[in-house]
This record gives C-alpha cells, structure tokens and sequence, in this order.
C-alpha cells in the first residue's frame, strides 16, 4: 500500500503510462484513490498535485483530473526546412501537420507586422547595431481552436521592404512562406541555427497559448543564413510543450 504522497504519485504515475489511465481519462474521486490506497485525502491531492506538476494530468471544471494527451505532432527537425518543400509551397509548420497527419490551412497562423526597434539579442542575431529598426513578424500557430505556439521574425528593412512579408495580411507570407520571399530577393537560406531551452511559461504566454497548469514551454531562438553567411532572419518561438514531439533526422559527423 502506498503510504507517503510520493510513493503514491509513483504509484499513478506508473498506471498512467502503463495504459491503465489512457489520455483523456478521468483519474477516480479523490476519496476513491484515498480508500484504495489506505491514505487520507490530503495526501491523494499532493500526490495529483505532483502529477500536475509533471504535466501528466490536468484539473478540468466539473469533471475532474484528466490525463493529458501526449504530444500529437511532430516537429522536424531539419527535415522541416527542406528546399524542396518551401519552393513548392509548403511551409515549416504545415510540413509538420503533414508529418504527423494532421490537416492544416493558411489561416491557421496569425500575422502581425511592425517596424521595431531591435533590442541586443534581435541585433546579434541580424548582425546590425542594437537600436537599429527592424520589421517584425509575429504569427499564432493554432491547430483548430487550439494554439501550438507562438513565433516572431525579424529581418532587415533593407531585405524586405515592399515584398510580402511585411504585408500585414493574415496566414502565410506566401504559399511558400517567408523563406520563398526572402530566395526571390536573392537571399537564399543556406544554413541556420537552432537552439532550444525550457522554462515555466509568463503570464501572458498562458493566456495566449491557452496552457493548462503546470505546462512548460519550448524556446526557440533560429538564426536563418545565405550561403555567404548573411544574416536574413532572426526568430524566437514559444511552444506548448504537451502540442509537441521533436524530431531530428541527421548523420553523424566524423
């Protein structure tokens, strides 16, 4: 029997992935965990509690402590940003949705776009002074009703100025994307750099991305390249870290 709230949680966390709690399941009444397991009720709810911590369950109104889905959708890797997919018209997140087999449409991705001011981070990785003024592209990724994550670009004035990208339309730049824009200004992406970290999301980030308690997020920071190393794009992404598994195909270097 367990005795403690974290040999419990141990206990539940094993049923949950061993099937005997599916997602979208509802675990049982507390008081029913409680007379299972021989413990009060206040260690069941530290035990949920260290659940929800884990991002394995969510309290849901008048229905209880769910299981939460594991992640529908693979995000690429390289993958993702094939030539061969944003020339013929597909889009990073949209070749993601097919990878996973899911639909997806223009419109599922906001667009916002302003000139800024480019804070040192946005000047690093755009290789200009700090303070210089930028365009800035913010879009919201949903799937269905459901938002996956959030992604803002900056680009140079210089680079883009009168083309699509700073057509404040909603969906895509182009079928294509920005990466299509950006090759028939002449700047090509060649190569990028990605780097990932996680961290409790900010006020805002929930209420934007709908999370539910206890939810991380994925950081992303890319810094998009032409082949003679200019620096055409400078992107933060904020993903939902339950909406995603990420995926990377490459071969080993010597």
């Amino acid at each position: 029997m367990a005795t403690g709230y974290r040999e419990l949680a141990a206990v539940l966390r094993d049923d949950i992935h061993n099937g005997k709690y599916p997602p979208g399941e509802t675990l049982p009444k507390q008081d029913e965990i409680a007379d299972t397991y021989g413990v009060n009720v206040n260690t069941v709810r530290k035990a949920v509690g260290v659940l929800e911590a884990e991002g394995l369950v969510t309290p849901v109104r008048r229905k209880g402590t769910v299981v939460r889905d594991r992640p529908p959708m693979k995000r690429l890797g390289t993958d993702r940003y094939a030539k061969s997919k944003w020339k013929f018209g597909l889009v990073a997140f949209a070749a993601d949705r097919e990878a996973s087999g899911q639909a997806w449409k223009r419109d599922d991705q906001t667009n916002q776009v302003r000139q800024v001011v480019a804070d040192a981070e946005v000047a690093e990785g755009l290789q200009i002074e700090p303070g210089a003024r930028v365009y800035e592209r913010a879009r919201l990724v949903k799937q269905g009703d459901k938002p996956t994550h959030t992604l803002i670009s900056y680009y140079r004035p210089e680079h883009v100025e009168n083309t699509p990208i700073v057509d404040p339309k909603p969906g895509t730049a182009t079928p294509g994307g920005g990466f299509a824009v950006l090759t028939l200004q002449g700047l090509e992406p060649d190569h990028m750099t990605e780097t990932f970290h996680a961290r409790m999301p900010t006020p805002d980030e929930i209420k934007e991305l709908d999370l539910p308690a206890g939810e991380p997020v994925v950081v992303l920071h890319r810094t998009t390249y032409t082949d003679d190393g200019v620096a055409v794009e400078f992107a933060r992404g904020v993903h939902s870290a339950s909406r995603f598994s990420w995926s990377y195909s490459f071969e080993i270097p010597e």
